[in-house]
């Protein structure tokens, strides 16, 4: 295990253990506190390296009553197979930092964490995301704050806070938290800025991801990994330049920059595959064009996860990052398995049918991201996988468990936010998509609620196989 610390600045201040203690205390009413310059914490070059990975007992127990609700045996077992995987823990509300009538709170998971450690390194994967305005393109995972100052005063004040309050308390110092920061939230504000929403939203996305970044680093054992969308939405040369300065220009804005920032994840707002094994070369010529000309493509050169990790990588380095940054891509539901993937390159000399016939994503449109029909879980939580150098990952996470549902298909009253977003309906068919249907699954529940049949499918169709 590497003892280096993960930033060339060294070290993360810790609060004081007064301030930690009492805010923690009033967890709703904490107020900001200040950092103090000792005992400073030495942060891992890779936080996954040497450690063990929280294993969610609440998801667990929706895997394992789900295994009770198929008559496949083979099936039922391939379920229970993953149960003991680990998967992030989501703060979508500030009700889920004391806990909800579907999950259990903040403080009971990293009293969990601690006793699953038994005093050996940890990781404790959580979300950070209730950013005011939330999802400012999309309706599925709306949050409950309005992009208003209010609104930034209470993620700031109620729900901030209260999460590093808690995380800095001395039981919990000698756990790895790893934090994904707020999904889909820095990239609307690069390509969806002709949609009024984004445009209102997008100070606030700036000053909350800042606030948190500044704020989970003072805790000393924190590493924030900021969301970076995924290939088939910023692998574009200008979606991927104008995002590498948007992140550079928050993170450097932010009270301690690059130092408070372990590196970026990927994957967690899509379901893109981490390999397209048959399209490796976006100039091949095949036919009347570039492979990355074809339809499918729309002259995005980066075709998976493994290309935008490693296109990333490079664009963050020429924007001041240290080299020491690391890339996390969630797994979880990009595995596209089952009998309808293709084993072989197509023969075809038609340029979309080659693609068609090759590609290993069996969407109807890259961009539809909702509970995709024929989607299977992907590559297994895994720390410092080989073969990808040029793409740095520090591990593949399933951030999002399989198994929550992407948003439901049909309007859904509830008290947390969530509308229904119609890349959820598959009667639904999208000008963004081509024209084409969404493909979602039908008969969907509430964003983050358990969807029996989509882990049905998801297990099904793994890749790697689970049997």
């Amino acid at each position: 295990m590497s003892t280096a610390p993960r930033r060339p600045r060294g070290t993360s201040p810790r609060r004081s253990r007064t301030l930690a203690a009492a805010a923690a205390g009033a967890l709703l009413a904490a107020p900001a506190l200040v950092a103090t310059s000792a005992p400073a914490v030495a942060l891992e070059d890779n936080p996954f390296v040497g450690a063990g990975q929280y294993v969610n007992p609440d998801w667990s127990a929706s895997v394992e009553a789900a295994a009770t609700q198929v008559s496949d045996p083979g099936l039922a077992a391939d379920m229970l197979a993953v149960a003991d995987e680990p998967t992030s823990v989501w703060m979508d509300r500030i009700a889920a930092i004391e806990g909800t009538e579907r999950q259990h709170g903040l403080e009971w998971h990293l009293d969990q964490a601690v006793a699953q450690s038994g005093g050996s390194p940890l990781v404790f994967n959580v979300v950070i995301y209730d950013l005011p305005g939330r999802d400012c393109h999309a309706l599925a995972s709306n949050g409950e704050l309005p992009a208003t100052a209010e609104g930034m005063a209470r993620y700031k004040g109620e729900y901030i806070d209260p999460i590093v309050a808690l995380l800095d308390r001395p039981e919990y110092e000698n756990l790895r938290i790893v934090a994904t920061i707020e999904p889909d939230s820095l990239p609307n504000l690069v390509t969806n800025q002709s949609d009024p929403d984004c445009v209102t939203s997008a100070p606030y996305y700036r000053e909350g991801v800042q606030y948190a970044l500044s704020e989970l680093y003072e805790v000393g054992n924190v590493y924030s990994y900021l969301d970076a969308a995924h290939s088939g939405w910023l692998g574009w040369p200008n979606n991927s330049s104008g995002s590498a300065q948007e992140f550079a220009n928050v993170i450097e804005g932010s009270t301690y920059g690059w130092s408070a920032v372990s590196g970026f994840v990927t994957n967690t707002a899509n379901t893109t595959p981490l390999e397209e094994p048959f399209l490796s070369n976006p100039d091949l010529q095949v036919g009347s064009g570039q492979v990355k000309s074809a339809g499918w493509f729309e002259w995005n050169p980066d075709f998976d996860e493994v290309d935008w990790t490693a296109h990333l990588y490079d664009l963050m380095i020429a924007q001041g990052a240290p080299s020491s940054i690391g890339m996390l891509i969630d797994t979880s539901r990009n595995g596209w398995g089952g009998p309808d993937r293709p084993t072989a390159v197509s023969t075809s000399t038609d340029l979309n049918t080659y693609v068609n016939e090759s590609r290993v994503d069996r969407r109807n449109h890259r961009g539809a991201w909702c509970n995709p029909e024929g989607a299977g879980i992907g590559e297994r939580p895994t720390v410092t996988p080989s073969g990808h150098p040029e793409s740095h990952l520090d591990a593949y996470v399933w951030v999002k468990p399989p198994g929550e549902s992407d948003g439901s298909s049909v309007e859904i009253p509830n008290d947390e936010g969530k509308r229904l977003d119609r890349m959820c309906d598959p009667t639904y068919q999208s000008s963004e998509l081509g024209g084409n249907h969404t493909g979602a699954l039908a008969d969907a529940p509430l964003s983050g609620h358990w969807f029996q049949a989509q882990f049905e499918m998801l297990v099904a169709n793994a890749h790697p196989a689970i049997g």
